[in-house]
């Protein structure tokens, strides 16, 4: 591979395609062996506190529940992925999915109910709608960030309007995606225009998801503990 092909492969959006090619493979093994990737892997605090399954935070970012919540999720990841993934470049970009999807599935083990099971990428994506909605607040004058920012902010507002009304959803995942996408989209900056971002503001960004994991933490053991 010389240097111009190189080149125009790392202009795709391989990150999006990685975590693409991560939901299929997962879909398929549960598809083929069923309930077995949802029991070791959804999101279930019990099992976190009880018996050490940490990686609980992670995984369930990769699993759905059903042809309809992973082709949904897909889609979603499909169009605004290549988006975001290209304004902030691969490293930011993978990291501002899996932990956006991290402090989703940490809320979510914080406040829901000790028997509730979830998993899905809808975590991850409100983190990534986030990252959107604080570019907006950054470049108030870029009319092309402003209509992608319009258009995703009625698509959260439209999310969570049908998640209130809906009890099968996890609404504490989805804005906990929410926060951390919003507050990593400040601490990581789009690459090349660092000096947009104040140092203060990013700062306090990092303190507070700093705070939001170890909060999430805290109280999420301490709730399990209590029904011991």
């Amino acid at each position: 591979m010389n240097n111009f092909q190189l080149r125009r492969w790392l202009n795709q959006p391989i990150i999006t395609y990685l975590f693409l090619g991560l939901q299929v493979l997962v879909f398929l093994i549960s598809y083929l062996l069923p309930g077995v990737i949802e029991t070791q892997g959804a999101m279930f605090g019990p099992f976190v506190v009880y018996y050490s399954q940490y990686w609980r935070f992670i995984t369930p970012i990769f699993i759905h529940y059903g042809l309809m919540h992973f082709a949904v999720n897909s889609i979603v990841l499909y169009f605004m992925g290549q988006r975001l993934e290209a304004m902030y470049g691969h490293t930011r970009y993978f990291f501002l999915y899996l932990l956006s999807g991290v402090s989703g599935n940490l809320l979510s083990f914080a406040f829901n109910s000790a028997g509730v099971q979830s998993a899905g990428s809808s975590t991850a994506l409100f983190g990534l709608f986030g990252a959107f909605v604080i570019l907006g607040v950054h470049y108030k004058n870029n009319y092309a960030i402003q209509v992608l920012v319009r258009q995703f902010t009625l698509f959260i507002g439209i999310s969570l309007l049908f998640n209130l009304l809906d009890s099968s959803v996890d609404i504490w995942g989805h804005v906990g995606g929410l926060l951390g996408g919003i507050l990593l989209g400040n601490i990581f900056g789009l690459p090349q225009r660092l000096r947009d971002y104040s140092i203060h503001v990013r700062i306090i960004s990092g303190i507070a998801f700093v705070f939001l994991v170890v909060f999430c933490l805290i109280y999420g053991f301490k709730k399990y503990q209590l029904l011991v």
